[in-house]
C-alpha cells in the first residue's frame, strides 16, 4: 500500500446498526467520521424484529414507514406437552399499531447506513484489513487505502477485528450458535415462539414481506450448527403427519402454520455466532479502552434470552458518539462511555444472564403457556415482554400482580439456579 494517508475525526468499523447510527450521530455533532465496510447493508440471520423503543432511538432519521416491514399483531407460544397460546401485541398506546415491526435486514441496515451519510458520514466501501495502534490514533488500512483516524469505534459484530486487535476475542463460552432458514414465497402474520427440549430453548419463525426467518440458537458450548440445524428440521416436521393442504393448519392463527408453509418453500439455511455473555462477563466488561470504544455486538451486548440486539446496538451507538462529543472530565472518553454502558445497559443484561439457563427449562416453559393461555394479565405482561416495554428488574413483581403466583415463584427460583 502506497500513499498519503486520510485523516478523520473518528473511524467507525461496522456498517450495521452500531455503526452506522454512532457514525451518523458523530457526523450531526460536527465530526469528519469515515465508516468502513465492504459488506453492508446485507442480509443477516435473525428474526428481524423492531420494538418501538428501537424505533423511538433512530429520532425519525429513518421512517418506518418507508420500510418493507410487517406489522405484527399477535406472537404464538407453543409447547410440546401443552396447548399453544396467542398473545396480542397491539399497544393500545399507539392507537392501536402493531408494537413490533419485522423488516428484513438488509432493508433496515440500508436505511441507517443511508441516514449517516445523509449526515455527511464517508462510507469506505472495503473491508479493514488490519488496525495498528498509534501514539496518536489508530491506523485502519481498509482495501487497498490506509487512514488515520482519532478515535475508533468497533462495531463490527461478534468476530469484531477491533476487540480481537485491542482487546482479545470471545471466547467460546461467551457465544451462542444461531442457525436456521428463510423459507421463501410465503408469508403469515403473527410471530411464532416454540420452545424446544433438546437444546433447551426456542425456535422462532418471525414473518417478512415475501418469505419466513425461521431459526434456533443454544450456547455454543453445549450445541453445534449440525445438531441445531436437525433440531430445527424435527420441529418443522413435527406435526407433518396431521398437516392437511387446508384447514386448521393453514389458519392465519394457527401454531402450525409457520411449519406448514415452510415445508411447502424453498428454503435457504444459514448459521452465525451470536455474543452470549454470562453474569460473570459483566463483573469486568471488555467495553473500551485508550482511544477506542465497543457498540453492539462487538461489545456482546444481546439479551441471552430474547437475543434482541438491535436496540442495545443502536443505545451503545449513541452513547458512543455522545462520550467522543462529550468527554467525561473526570474519566476521559473511554471511562465515560464504559460508565454509560454500565448504568444503563448491562443491568438488564445481566439479569437475563442470571435467568437464562433455568428460563428455557420444560417446567418453566410449559407453566409459562399454561399460564398465557390461561390469564390475559400474564398475556400482557408477555406483550410487553417482547415489545420490549417489560424490563427484567420488575418482571417477578408485576407477575406477583397476575396472582399467577406459581409462575413468579419458578420465576425467583431461577435466579438462584
Amino acid at each position: 500500500m502506497t500513499g498519503a494517508t486520510t485523516r478523520f475525526d473518528v473511524g467507525v468499523v461496522g456498517a450495521g446498526p452500531a455503526g452506522s447510527w454512532a457514525a451518523r450521530c458523530l457526523a450531526a455533532g460536527g465530526a469528519r467520521v469515515a465508516l468502513f465496510d465492504g459488506s453492508h447493508p446485507r442480509e443477516k440471520p435473525c428474526g428481524g424484529g423492531l420494538t418501538g423503543r428501537a424505533l423511538a432511538l433512530l429520532d425519525g432519521a429513518v421512517d418506518p414507514g418507508a420500510l418493507p416491514a410487517v406489522p405484527v399483531p399477535a406472537a404464538a407460544f407453543e409447547h410440546p406437552d401443552t396447548t399453544a397460546a396467542r398473545v396480542v401485541l397491539t399497544d393500545r398506546g399507539l392507537s392501536a399499531r402493531s408494537s413490533l415491526l419485522v423488516v428484513d435486514r438488509r432493508s433496515f441496515d440500508a436505511a441507517v447506513l443511508d441516514a449517516a451519510v445523509r449526515a455527511g458520514v464517508t462510507h469506505v466501501d472495503a473491508r479493514v484489513l488490519d488496525i495498528e495502534s498509534r501514539r496518536a490514533g489508530f491506523l485502519v488500512r481498509a482495501g487497498t487505502a490506509a487512514f488515520v483516524v482519532d478515535h475508533l469505534v468497533g462495531a463490527d459484530g461478534a468476530n469484531s477485528l477491533v476487540r480481537r486487535r485491542l482487546a482479545a476475542p470471545f471466547t467460546r463460552a461467551q457465544l451462542s450458535i444461531a442457525t436456521g432458514c428463510y423459507a421463501h414465497g410465503v408469508a403469515a402474520r403473527d410471530i411464532l415462539i416454540g420452545f424446544v427440549a433438546r437444546p433447551a430453548g426456542y425456535v422462532w419463525s418471525f414473518p417478512r414481506q415475501d418469505h419466513l426467518a425461521i431459526g434456533i440458537c443454544a450456547p455454543a458450548g453445549e450445541s453445534s450448527t449440525g445438531l441445531l440445524r436437525e433440531a430445527l428440521r424435527a420441529w418443522l416436521e413435527a406435526d407433518a403427519a396431521a398437516d392437511p393442504a387446508a384447514g386448521d393448519a393453514a389458519s392465519p392463527e394457527s401454531p402450525h402454520l409457520h411449519r406448514h408453509l415452510a415445508r411447502r418453500a424453498r428454503r435457504t439455511w444459514y448459521a452465525w455466532p451470536i455474543p452470549s455473555l454470562r453474569a460473570g462477563d459483566w463483573q469486568r466488561p471488555v467495553l473500551a479502552g485508550p482511544g477506542w470504544l465497543l457498540a453492539g455486538d462487538a461489545a456482546g451486548l444481546v439479551d441471552p434470552i430474547t437475543r434482541e440486539g438491535i436496540y442495545f446496538a443502536l443505545q451503545s451507538g449513541a452513547f458512543a458518539a455522545e462520550a467522543i462529543l462529550h468527554p467525561d472530565p473526570a474519566r476521559g472518553t473511554a471511562g465515560g462511555y464504559a460508565a454509560r454502558v454500565s448504568d444503563a445497559i448491562l443491568p438488564e443484561l445481566v439479569r437475563a444472564a442470571r435467568l437464562q439457563h433455568g428460563f428455557f427449562r420444560g417446567t418453566f416453559t410449559r407453566l409459562l403457556v399454561d399460564a398465557l393461555r390461561a390469564s390475559a394479565p400474564v398475556r400482557a405482561v408477555m406483550a410487553d415482554l417482547v415489545a420490549g416495554r417489560q424490563p427484567y428488574a420488575t418482571l417477578r413483581r408485576r407477575l406477583i400482580g397476575t396472582f399467577e403466583f406459581r409462575l413468579a415463584w419458578q420465576l425467583l427460583r431461577l435466579r438462584w439456579q
